[in-house]
Formats: C-alpha cells, sequence, structure tokens
C-alpha cells in the first residue's frame, strides 16, 4: 500500500489551480514529505488535494523536467533518488558560490547586513537549543539568504537561491538525523566575524570550508542508506532462496 502524504491545497492562493497543484507536490518533495525513491499515485494525490487527476498529472510531467521526479516505464513515476553523485557535484558548485558571497558581502557590509546576519544565526541557535528541527532549518535558511542579499549581486543570489532548492531534500534528513550540530553554530559565527571585519579573503575561505564540512555529513549520511538498502535487499533475496 502507498504511503498517504496529506497533502493540503494552499485555499488562499490567487494562483491558477494547475500552479497551487503544481507548488504543493513541489514542496512536498523538496520538503521530505514526499520521500525519494517513493511512487506517486496520480488518483491518490488527487484524492488528498481534491483536485482532478490533469492538474496532478500535468505537475508529474514538470517535476520530470526539473529532474525531481522520474518515470519509469510500465511503473509509472517515482520522486527521483536521491544519490550521492548529485550531491558532490551540486555542493561543488555551492562551495564556490558561498564563498563568493561571502567576500562579496565583507567588500560591501553594512551595519545592517551584519544584523541581519546575527538575527538569523540566532534562530538558527534557538532552534538548536530547542531541538526544533524546522526552526533550524529556517534560521539555516534566512542566515544565508542575509549573506546573498548582502553580497548585492543579485544573480549570485538567485542562482544560490535555486541551488539551495535542490538541496533542501537533503538538508530536512540533514538537520533531522545528525546527531552533533552545535559545530554549525561556531561555523556561521567565523563567516560573520570575517564579513564584519570587511576581510573578504578569509570570508571566502571560512564560507566555503562550511559548505566542505555539511557536504562530509551530507554524503555521510546518504551512504548509510546505500548501505542499508543493499542490506536490505540482501535479505530479501536470502528469504526467497530459503523459500524457494
Amino acid at each position: 500500500m502507498e504511503k498517504e502524504t496529506h497533502l493540503k491545497l494552499d485555499v488562499n492562493s490567487c494562483k491558477p489551480l494547475r500552479e497551487i497543484v503544481f507548488d504543493t507536490i513541489r514542496n512536498a518533495i523538496i520538503n521530505g514529505d514526499l520521500k525519494p525513491g517513493q511512487r506517486l499515485m496520480e488518483v491518490q494525490l488527487a484524492q488528498e488535494m481534491g483536485v482532478s487527476r490533469t492538474p496532478v498529472r500535468e505537475s508529474i510531467r514538470k517535476l520530470e523536467l526539473e529532474g525531481l521526479v522520474k518515470m519509469v516505464a510500465r511503473k509509472g513515476a517515482y520522486v527521483t533518488p536521491l544519490t550521492i553523485e548529485d550531491l558532490e557535484e551540486s555542493m561543488a558548485v555551492r562551495r564556490v558560490l558561498e564563498g563568493l558571497a561571502a567576500e562579496l558581502a565583507a567588500q560591501n557590509v553594512t551595519p545592517e547586513g551584519v544584523e541581519a546576519l546575527k538575527k538569523a544565526n540566532q534562530e538558527f541557535i534557538d532552534g538548536l537549543m530547542e531541538d526544533d528541527a524546522q526552526k533550524v532549518i529556517q534560521g539555516d535558511i534566512h542566515f544565508h539568504t542575509a549573506l546573498y542579499r548582502l553580497s548585492g549581486n543579485q544573480k549570485l543570489y538567485h542562482i544560490t537561491n535555486q541551488l539551495r532548492e535542490q538541496m533542501q531534500r537533503i538538508r530536512v534528513e540533514y538537520v533531522h538525523r545528525i546527531d552533533e550540530k552545535d559545530h554549525l553554530i561556531g561555523q556561521h559565527e567565523a563567516i560573520i566575524e570575517m564579513v564584519e571585519k570587511g576581510r573578504g579573503e578569509e570570508a571566502f575561505k571560512v564560507a566555503e570550508e562550511h559548505i566542505k564540512l555539511a557536504e562530509r555529513d551530507m554524503v555521510d549520511l546518504l551512504s548509510q542508506d546505500c548501505e542499508e538498502d543493499e542490506e536490505h535487499k540482501h535479505q530479501i533475496q536470502s528469504r526467497m532462496l530459503r523459500e524457494a
């Protein structure tokens, strides 16, 4: 039996229905409500959202173009699994962009910009202290968004924002599952310090290192999942051989 997701439409949105359905399914994938490898059943999703199958079908096709959904012949649509290769490629790009954002932020530093960084980081810290995963995620998003805005480069802001959305799925898993998060506070504070002092080169280095460490932890999580999947497959095969 397929897992129910309990998707809720934003009834207050002024967008056309097909866009609301698309956003609802897309956000469910990005935020981890629809898991990597999970099958997307048109009828079930339509019933949960109280719509016809047509906007659901259209949304699935658009999500396939974005790479969030994979169509399998004679089997249907599935949420595209996260792979270590995809993660490493995306994080390699983000390391450079994050470093550049920090360097530019240090060059364009303002008291208001530093205050925005500190406020977002405090939200992040509060989430850690309260063991509130959603607050941690939002605080982290707000911190990096403030850094990109302080860079003063709109192209950089939009590119990193798009890349961040693609990484949101593993970010959710990361925050919920990683045991030790306190070191992340020190990394954020190091970025703030270098930006506030206007030391662009050092800001680039600490921001790049911050993403590199996050990548290491995320790769570890995905590697564990791959090992567990292989073990699960081995157990099923062994049971089938015993029962044959």
